[in-house]
């Protein structure tokens, strides 16, 4: 006779069910204890430990002893490899039998010398699959590897995830045996689950949630776990449950697998290699065994590594992305920080990236993706349609610590006004695990409901790899189109995006930049980091432009095109959103740092060589010659060797040079002297023999003069400067007008000092209270001294003690002719938990202040009026800001640092500060760098501050040539219009035996311009191209003499391909 029917109590009922399915409670007589059933030790166990991370076939050759579960390994950063000797017992046969493996370290299955598995306990992978199902004939006996690294999924921090790594940290292994798996109870557990899900989330007052709680109570009654024949019983109902199908008007949810894996972080860049590898074999697995399953897959950097450490899987990924369900997206060639690159190294990404996936796997890219960085340049539209993207998905805008962003699915306008379809996924992560209250979310988050009815869902393991496992593939085909949820399609981003832009017509624009209203404090953080970011940005922008030139003039001259590629590639690899950002442990920032030691020498070696190759003529006494690599004629002071005095390259390696940076000449500064020299754009002028050192100047020569006070006024006829006996600048003039640019009763060049202690992400973020604990450095009177003493320069110098640890010491530099005070500053830091910052109140009031990005500028408000307005009290800048109201401006520049802020009249630039995690160290010890002040008329774009700032970066080079220097001055481009900036020279990718160059230039002011583009190359043909130097089949231009003409409209950045004429024999 049947039970009656009984009164259900909502919390009993969903509580006995969740107790039938715990991993904790009731596990000897529930489902979830039946999971697995006979198991049997390993034969045998053994071990070799390593602090090297070795290949498999140099690792299986060591000498292994004896090992046994619960022993201890490491350090952390060591690799243990096991040997795994298994005997699979005859009584199995036909049944799946699993090797289940637990530890704290990530692991590695090994057998017949390819990795096949993963095995990470944090990623949910503790089982390798023997075999499906046993065979009569299948071998019983097998011996596997497990490579064991010394470190978790998140690293090996000392106590919290990003705290500091735990250099003595030990791990071991807790389990390894051999299991039968049945896999009937594994899709029971899987379907009570989310209907237990669709119970908790539907919620009490839903019918649906009523009737998925009933089943999952009526499977618990009638499934018995010790009688496997009952399962098919409770199977038929949850069967009969998910087989009801929910409406047309569904919501659809494009499900793709995804594994975040981030380049560097809280491990080391060659820990990355291994994650990769750990994570996708798992992937392919899953692949294998669900045809349906996708995988997307970013950053052309790992693809490659693997390709080079792995090559046996590198071609299963191959092999599946034939067959569409492994899917390279993003088109870059890593997840690039989003704020700090230049305009150039993003496009650079792209170039990689694309040519990388079209390369490898036959087509590029076409969405970009770049789900975890921390804020995206307004030039990012511009730059993805020009390399060949259409839409855009991330989903960190989610991290706003002030205002919800109020779209999911809306076109991003840049700059310059192009458009890409953006997708933010609304369940606001990238980990997704399958279950349903993380699909009820994607749903009732999503901020365009009735604008599209499509959503991306991006689920497995991530950040620190891992990925998908079959559990969430089990769950979402579950799931497919269930009455009650969202239908859920495991899709590809093709399709997602293909859907979205079937449903586009009423979609929103969101104009200019998507500031995440977070992580503010990586504008800052690591300053050498940023500093070598920089440097090395021009360095390869100079040896590019050297070198075609030189290509241009010489037939001997090869091209380094595979030495550039070399040197882009560690430079944009230092831009993964974790490094140049200055988020990482000190075990990467140390990589970070040598992979800039090595573009500085290498670039510098390249420069010295195309130098010479420009020169060269006859042989004869070694010369100099001068260059200017940026495309406007400039007239300044450069320090020169003294007769007898070494060349050096300029500027020079700085990791420990002396007390100054100098520019453009010698770091020898007893066999060097400042000279005035006038250098064509984009080309070379003799260097003044030690006769004409001293000429006589155009301009008035700068007076320095010192009061009796203390005080010291520097004056160059163009600005006059004044400092008070501890350094402050109390007064700036443009002298024509008589203007002071210091607002009354304040001070410039005030060091300021602030406690910096974040609620979380101490290297990520600086919150907005740290602006209450403002504390001004006062300096000691009578530190203020008279350096050089006037002529083409003069200077003055103080010291400032900061704390009773930390000092500072700054020369205050004017140069004749130059618009700009320049502050050369060294800081020996030793704080925690404190930010220093110079602050400049201007005698200026303006509603916006202007602020440098890639290829162009964007207004930011100098007020609070609204929380999306004091979110921003803290921006990210480039080379220059400005605060300008009608007819009167100041510009700050610098030369590497990001963060900066303007509140009302003051402009901030962001110095250093000295957060303790994930990196204890971090920018304690000695820096260097330099800010400049300019103050003008008119707009900061007449008034010059763009090429001013240009100038700053990109000092007049000194370079030594084998031969004579050439005895006139030469110019191989010039553009007519100074709206106009030629940023890039180089020679195009496919031409690597050819003579074709490409040229990128940008408008700059925010106008539409006519220019015309002067060259003194042979040109043989000029024709318009994409980012990714595809030529445009309308784009050809007219040549007439020597010149091209070319219209911009605001912010446009354009490309030309220049064929050159054959080389002269």
């Amino acid at each position: 006779m049947a039970a009656a029917p009984a009164l259900k109590h909502w919390r009993t009922t969903l509580e006995r069910v969740e107790k039938f399915v715990s991993p904790l409670y009731f596990t000897d007589c529930n489902l979830r204890g039946r999971l697995f059933g006979d198991s049997c030790p390993v034969v045998e166990l053994s071990s070799f430990l390593t602090p090297e991370r070795l290949p498999y076939q140099e690792a299986v050759q060591q000498n292994f002893r004896p090992a046994q579960v619960g022993d201890s390994f490491g350090p952390t950063w060591w690799t243990c490899w096991f040997r795994v000797e298994l005997t699979i017992p005859e009584a199995w046969v036909g049944q799946e039998v699993h090797l289940r493996w637990e530890s704290d370290g990530e692991g590695l299955v090994w057998r017949d010398g390819e990795p096949v598995q993963g095995l990470t306990k944090e990623g949910e992978k503790t089982s390798y699959v023997l075999t499906d199902k046993l065979g009569e004939e299948d071998p019983r006996s097998l011996t596997l590897y497990v490579e064991v690294a010394c470190n978790g999924l998140l690293g090996a921090g000392k106590g919290p995830m990003i705290a500091a790594p735990d250099p003595e940290k030990m791990f071991q292994v807790s389990r390894a045996e051999l299991a039968v798996f049945h896999r009937d109870v594994h899709k029971l557990l899987v379907d009570l689950e989310l209907l237990l899900g669709m119970a908790k989330g539907l919620g009490e007052d839903n019918q649906r949630s009523y009737q998925a709680l009933y089943t999952a109570n009526q499977m618990v009654n009638v499934c018995d776990p010790a009688q496997p024949e009952t399962f098919p019983v409770a199977q038929a109902l949850a069967s009969k449950f998910f087989g009801q199908r929910g409406g047309e008007s569904q919501h659809t949810i494009h499900a793709l697998g995804h594994c975040h894996i981030d380049t560097a972080w809280l491990w080391p860049f060659k820990e990355t290699v291994r994650k990769c590898a750990r994570s996708w074999v798992t992937v392919v697995q899953l692949m294998e065994r669900n045809p349906e399953f996708i995988f997307a897959c970013s950053q052309a950097q790992q693809l490659a590594w693997v390709k080079s450490h792995y090559p046996g899987l590198y071609a299963r990924l191959q092999e599946f992305a034939c067959r569409g369900q492994f899917v390279p997206v993003g088109g870059t060639w890593v997840e690039m920080d989003g704020n700090l690159p230049s305009g150039e190294a993003m496009v650079r990404q792209f170039l990689q990236g694309q040519n990388f996936f079209l390369q490898e796997f036959g087509k590029m890219c076409s969405e970009f993706w770049l789900p975890d960085t921390f804020g995206y340049s307004a030039q990012l539209p511009q730059i993805m349609r020009s390399c060949g993207i259409r839409h855009f998905l991330t989903q960190k805008l989610s991290w706003n610590l002030v205002n919800s962003f109020p779209h999911h699915t809306f076109f991003w306008e840049g700059l310059d006004g192009s458009r890409v379809l953006a997708h933010f996924p609304p369940g606001d992560s990238y980990g997704m695990q399958g279950s349903v209250e993380e699909v009820l979310k994607t749903v009732a988050k999503n901020r365009d409901k009735g604008r599209t009815n499509h959503s991306a869902f991006l689920f497995g393991f991530g950040d620190g790899g891992g990925g998908p496992t079959q559990t969430m593939v089990d769950r979402l085909k579950r799931l497919c189109n269930t009455d009650g949820l969202p239908r859920v399609q495991l899709s590809s981003p093709e399709r997602l995006f293909s859907a979205l832009e079937g449903h586009s017509g009423q979609l929103c624009t969101w104009v200019g930049e998507l500031f995440l209203e977070l992580h503010n404090g990586t504008y800052t953080t690591h300053a050498q980091i940023k500093k070598g970011n920089r440097e090395c940005e021009r360095i390869l922008h100079d040896v590019e432009l050297l070198s075609s030139l030189a290509l241009a003039r010489s037939a001997q001259f090869p091209y380094p095109a595979t030495q550039l590629q070399d040197l882009w590639r560690l430079l944009l690899l230092n831009q993964f959103h974790d490094v140049v950002t200055g988020s990482c442990i000190q075990l990467v920032a140390e990589e970070a740092m040598c992979h800039y030691e090595d573009i500085r020498s290498r670039g510098n070696t390249l420069l010295i060589t195309a130098a010479a190759a420009l020169c060269s003529g006859e042989p004869g006494p070694e010369g100099l010659l001068i260059v200017n690599t940026l495309p406007w004629k400039r007239t300044e002071v450069l320090t020169l060797p003294r007769p007898g005095g070494a060349h050096c390259l300029a500027p020079p390696p700085r990791p420990e040079y002396g007390s100054w940076k100098v520019e453009g000449g010698c770091a020898d500064a007893q066999a060097s002297s400042p000279a005035l020299v006038t250098v064509p754009s984009m080309g070379y002028a003799p260097a003044p023999t030690p006769t004409s050192l001293q000429p006589l100047l155009p301009q008035q020569p700068v007076f320095v003069v010192q009061e009796t006070d203390g005080s010291v006024t520097l004056d160059n006829g163009i600005i006059r400067v004044r400092l008070d006996p501890t350094g402050r600048l109390t007064s700036l003039v443009l002298v024509a007008s008589g203007r002071e640019a210091i607002a009354e009763g304040a001070v410039g060049n005030q060091f300021v000092l602030f406690d910096d202690v974040p609620l979380y992400w101490d290297a990520w973020d600086v919150m907005d209270y740290h602006l209450e604990t403002r504390k001004p450095v006062l300096g000691q009177a009578g530190t203020l001294a008279v350096g050089t003493e006037g002529g083409v320069r003069g200077t003055t110098w103080f010291q400032l003690q900061i704390s009773p640890n930390s000092r500072l010491s700054q020369e205050v530099v004017l140069d004749v002719g130059c618009p700009y005070v320049r502050f050369h500053t060294e800081v020996h830091w030793h704080e925690a938990h404190k930010f220093l910052k110079v602050e400049f109140p201007a005698r200026v009031r303006s509603p916006q202040a202007t602020f440098e990005v890639q290829f162009g500028h964007l207004q930011r408000p100098t007020h609070y009026n609204t929380s999306w307005d004091w979110a921003r009290f803290e921006v990210w800048a480039h080379r220059w800001m400005d605060l300008s109201e009608h007819g009167f401006g100041l510009a700050l520049l610098n030369d590497c640092k990001y963060g900066a802020s303007v509140r009302g009249g003051v402009i901030s630039l962001s110095l250093l500060r000295a957060p303790k995690s994930p990196d204890a160290t971090v920018d304690m010890g000695r820096h260097e760098f330099t800010y400049a002040l300019m103050p003008h008329n008119g707009s900061f774009q007449d008034a010059g501050v763009i090429p001013a700032a240009y100038s700053l970066n990109f000092p007049l080079l000194a370079l030594p040539v084998p031969g004579p220097a050439p005895a006139a001055s030469w110019s191989a481009f010039s553009v007519s219009s100074p709206a106009v900036v030629l940023e890039t020279v180089k020679q195009a990718e496919t031409s690597l035996q050819g003579r074709k160059l490409v040229l990128r230039l940008y408008e700059a002011h925010g106008s539409h311009v006519d220019c015309w583009l002067h060259t003194s190359l042979p040109v043989q043909e000029a024709v318009l191209c994409d980012f990714l130097e595809r030529r445009d089949p309308a784009g050809r231009l007219p040549l007439q003499d020597r010149r091209l003409k070319l219209s911009f409209s605001p912010f446009q950045v354009q490309s030309l391909l220049l064929v050159l004429q054959p080389a002269p024999s």
